[in-house]
């Protein structure tokens, strides 16, 4: 038999306040003077002095704010790449990424495309990438994505939503710094949250479970549970708690994969536009048949914070766009084999997937 050798996030640093040591961490890795290091930013933070007033620039460094708004695409990393080239005298030292799971998304896909010829849609699949990237750092700003730590960047492409899958994608150095999470607004905190909820559920409950990705899935799944369901946590407790179970959710999903809300969800995303968290959430509701009893957790979760989901998202579709978005969740065997085993086709058929989307 043939096992997995993935690669880790080779260098972590965690704690409150550790942002302020990004300085030291990046100057060893400043290849000269005429080579920058780049920050992807989230556009949020262009009000939030606390945080950019602290991005260590030196020499020809420069930030490039980047709007979450919509879930990053291969053409907004062709146009990063293009003109982080054109505005450089070489090739950047460093690409860092500060947001949520988009900011390190982009930032992974980038630090590929600087070392990889042709266009970011012709690397959407698994191990396609063939030259390592540049050096990149990821600091995330709001937890639960598991961007941090996977060796995917989740991308929309002109023809599907998929993933870099690769050796290459993790980062090189990521920095947890639950501080940076204060400014979360609530909704998106429970989203994203609930993005590392789902991942634990599908890794957990999944058919290429392993002790590997239970032992983090486990530790994952009751810091969820404590974390949206008890009232004994102080605020501080939470950030740092929620932070590792991004961590620990993202390491369960690295060695095994993610299930049927993950899968419909794509589609969402790449017809409505919908976002990965609440997209995640507005599925894994009305997925009692594959998960009774987590989906019974979260909806007393959703309950307990007063999180109002939208409702009949996909009523007014055409028939093209539920053919298009059946055909994407479809194409995503690997999701589909972990959640129902090797003979999925006979139970997940396009007329299931399409009653599962208009109950939406």
């Amino acid at each position: 038999m043939s096992y997995k050798n993935f690669p880790m996030v080779s260098k972590v640093i965690f704690g409150r306040g550790s942002f302020n040591q990004l300085g030291e961490i990046l100057s060893p890795n400043r290849l000269n003077m005429n080579a920058p290091f780049i920050y992807i930013v989230d556009d949020v933070f262009k009000s939030y002095p606390w945080l950019t007033s602290r991005i260590p620039l030196a020499y020809d460094d420069r930030i490039i704010y980047e709007s979450a708004n919509e879930e990053p695409k291969t053409s907004q990393v062709d146009k990063l790449v293009e003109d982080i080239i054109l505005g450089c005298k070489e090739r950047p030292s460093g690409i860092i990424g500060i947001g949520g799971g988009s900011m390190l998304d982009l930032a992974k896909a980038v630090s590929i495309m600087l070392t990889n010829d042709g266009e970011t849609k012709d690397y959407q699949g698994w191990d396609i990438v063939k030259n390592k990237g540049i050096y990149h750092v990821g600091i995330p700003t709001i937890s639960g994505t598991g961007a941090e730590v996977s060796r995917t960047t989740v991308l929309t492409g002109p023809s599907k939503k998929l993933g870099i899958n690769s050796d290459y994608t993790p980062f090189d150095q990521v920095i947890l710094d639950p501080e940076l999470t204060k400014n979360v607004p609530k909704d998106q905190w429970f989203y994203t949250g609930m993005d590392c909820f789902i991942h634990c559920v599908e890794s957990l409950n999944g058919t290429y479970l392993n002790a590997f990705s239970k032992s983090y899935g486990d530790m994952a799944y009751e810091q969820c549970k404590a974390i949206f369901l008890e009232d004994n946590l102080t605020q501080e407790e939470t950030q740092d708690q929620l932070m590792m179970a991004s961590w620990h959710g993202g390491m369960s999903i690295v060695y095994s994969q993610v299930g049927v809300a993950h899968a419909m969800s794509y589609g969402l995303s790449y017809v409505l536009g919908t976002k990965h968290g609440i997209g995640n959430c507005i599925v894994f509701d009305h997925l009692e048949e594959f998960y009774p009893k987590d989906v019974k957790l979260f909806k007393a979760m959703k309950s307990k914070h007063d999180i109002e989901l939208p409702t009949g998202i996909c009523a007014d579709l055409s028939d093209k766009d539920l053919d298009t978005m059946i055909s994407i969740a479809l194409s995503l065997e690997p999701l589909w084999e972990n959640a129902i085993g090797k003979n999925w086709k006979k139970s997940i058929t396009p007329k299931k997937l399409k009653e599962l989307y208009l109950k939406m």
